[in-house]
């Protein structure tokens, strides 16, 4: 059985710049026409932060170049600081762990946070050393973007938080989220969660130090393209999904993000498929892709039903997959793709606390990223929880059926507003 849900959005507006369209009221929902908040809104983060240094170039140097800027920005950055970001302006009450140096980029680091109603009273703010920053690139012809990092010096340790500390940032938290870094200490506070049965959300961007024991108490995974397969060895983004599922076998799903290529997640049922017959996930992957809405502009899900899945390589696991789309964003609008992943990851943690089901929750979470590269830098696009961008997302469809379609399959065009 398959299942097809898409949203329309007619309006959609840049945030690249404050234009008359952008900054006009129609470009927001007014608080009376949105959907009540999640009841519990705290997550707490552990992970990068930093300052980008952010030039745009009309195409990318050779070596032994010189270039020119056409355009240049300097703010916050760090996936799990964007993540967060994110997620307090669609409405969440992020808490942040990590670390800075007493310095003019530590404390614009967090005056930034504070400013977007990140709660920063858990930072470790060092004396001495230097505050993490990135050197980020933009490719105007490819609209790629090129990162250097420098590390913060000294790192974070885990004996700097202390035990009243660790219990107070965890204090009420429904999620905790670790982007992989700061993995000694990432680790003392993902045991302390998992202690008290809080839900943790890992950023899956590459193999990277300690990471595989962040992965063992992980419920969700967010991946990035070349992660899945990296990781297990399989030989297809869909085998290796179910390998994932089958090494770390508390999670509930997994998702992967492919850019413009939207996303692909796997679900793990609880119970198992009421007709046993085993389905090969490679040849479903292909069947779902070729169901997705192309003449739709707007994000989409297709979905299949609770199946058997077979990974001739890997194994079998019971749960559905699921096929996201992105949106289709114009040229002439796109202006940087740093930070997509982020605000994708900070989507899904709105969307964890909001219950969302994922045919809801990977459109929500696409349309967001797409938001947020219609800025420069990570955070300038990111949406507010009152962006017009998203109300066919937010507003619930629960008392809504969808229309036939296809034989076993239904389709969903708008979702209520």
């Amino acid at each position: 059985m398959l299942a097809v849900y898409a949203a329309s959005s007619k309006s959609l507006l840049s945030l690249s710049s404050c234009s008359s369209a952008t900054c006009s009221p129609r470009a927001n929902m007014s608080s009376t026409s949105l959907p009540p908040l999640p009841e519990n809104r705290i997550v707490l983060g552990c992970g990068a932060v930093s300052v980008d240094l952010l030039a745009t170039v009309a195409t990318y140097p050779k070596p032994d170049d010189k270039t020119r800027s056409t355009s240049m920005k300097v703010q916050g950055g760090g996936n799990a600081a964007n993540a967060l970001t994110c997620a307090s302006r669609l409405g969440l009450k992020p808490r942040l762990i990590s670390k800075v140096a007493d310095d003019a980029q530590g404390r614009g680091i967090l005056e930034e946070l504070e400013a977007d109603g990140v709660d920063i009273s858990f930072f470790i703010v060092s004396k001495e050393g230097n505050s993490p920053f990135t050197y980020v690139i933009v490719d105007n012809e490819t609209k790629t973007r090129t990162c250097i990092h420098s590390p913060g010096y000294p790192p974070l340790t885990p004996d700097e938080l202390s035990q009243a500390s660790l219990a107070s940032s965890l204090d009420g938290a429904s999620l905790a989220h670790f982007d992989g870094r700061l993995h000694e200490t990432a680790l003392t506070v993902a045991k302390e969660a998992n202690r008290k049965n809080i839900p943790i959300v890992i950023d899956a961007e590459r193999k990277r130090e300690g990471l595989d024991d962040l992965l063992n108490l992980a419920s969700y995974v967010i991946c990035s393209a070349k992660f899945p397969q990296a990781w297990t060895e399989a030989p297809s983004m869909a085998t290796a999904l179910v390998s994932m599922l089958l090494r770390l076998p508390i999670m509930k799903f997994v998702i992967v993000t492919l850019g413009e290529d939207g996303c692909i997640m796997l679900e793990r049922s609880p119970s198992e498929a009421p007709d046993s017959e085993e389905t090969d996930v490679d040849e479903l992957l292909e069947s779902l892709k070729r169901k997705i809405p192309y003449n739709s502009a707007a994000p989409a899900c297709i979905s299949s039903s609770v199946m058997n899945l077979r990974a001739n390589a890997s194994g079998r696991v019971c749960g559905r997959l699921f096929v996201g789309t992105a949106e289709k964003i114009p040229s002439s609008e796109l202006v940087d793709t740093t930070g997509a992943g982020d605000a994708f990851i900070g989507a899904v943690l709105y969307a964890l606390c909001a219950h969302m089901p994922p045919e809801r929750m990977l459109p929500f979470a696409a349309q967001v990223a797409a938001c947020g590269c219609r800025g420069l830098g990570a955070r300038t696009g990111l949406p507010y929880r009152t962006d017009i961008r998203l109300a066919p997302f937010l507003h619930d469809i629960s008392q809504r059926e969808a229309a036939p379609a296809l034989p076993g399959s239904r389709i969903n065009t708008n979702y209520p507003t």
